[in-house]
């Protein structure tokens, strides 16, 4: 029986396991985004997300040295650990969680195995808030808005003749 094991051990023993999801999540850092099997991005979200929690807890210096030692000791990348608390951390710091995306790729040919492409959320511009506010049409009706229109009109007519009306010095 298999109850109460929330870990997928991918079949790996536990230290090629941990070097497989210590080496995923420093690309990931790195990279922003990797691609993967989809078993493989679900490991790793649930090992990237505390070490990104990790890096929002500011109180004093000697917290922050103490939570760069904790992360990585699980990454065992330096450049990937300064990755993570200058760049990635500053920007996900108003986010409550929920600091990857997984997308679905469909499958790979040679073995049929389920490809997926798991990404740090905040570092996606297509998907970002800009992109959202970009790209959302203006909304129209068929309703009339002849109060709204009038009240437009009236303050730019007011505007250009203030401006007429004004003596250059």
């Amino acid at each position: 029986m298999n109850h109460g094991n929330k870990v997928n051990k991918l079949g790996r023993k536990k230290a090629h396991r941990s070097a497989l999801l210590s080496n995923l999540a420093s690309q990931l850092i790195t990279h922003k985004r990797i691609v993967t099997t989809l078993a493989k991005a679900k490991a790793l979200r649930t090992y990237i997300e505390p070490l990104i929690t990790k890096t929002k807890k500011n109180e004093n210096k000697e917290t922050i040295m103490n939570q760069h030692r904790v992360v990585f000791s699980h990454l065992q990348d330096k450049a990937a650990v300064k990755e993570l608390f200058t760049v990635i951390g500053p920007k996900v710091i108003a986010r409550p969680g929920g600091y990857t995306r997984i997308l679905k790729l469909g499958i790979r040919p040679g073995d049929n195995a389920e490809k997926a492409m798991i990404e740090l959320v905040d570092f996606n511009e297509i998907y970002g808030k800009a992109a959202e506010k970009a790209a959302e049409p203006a909304k129209k009706t068929r309703r009339g808005r002849s109060t709204k229109k009038a009240a437009e009109t009236t303050e730019e007519t007011t505007t250009t003749e203030a401006a007429t009306e004004t003596p250059a010095e």
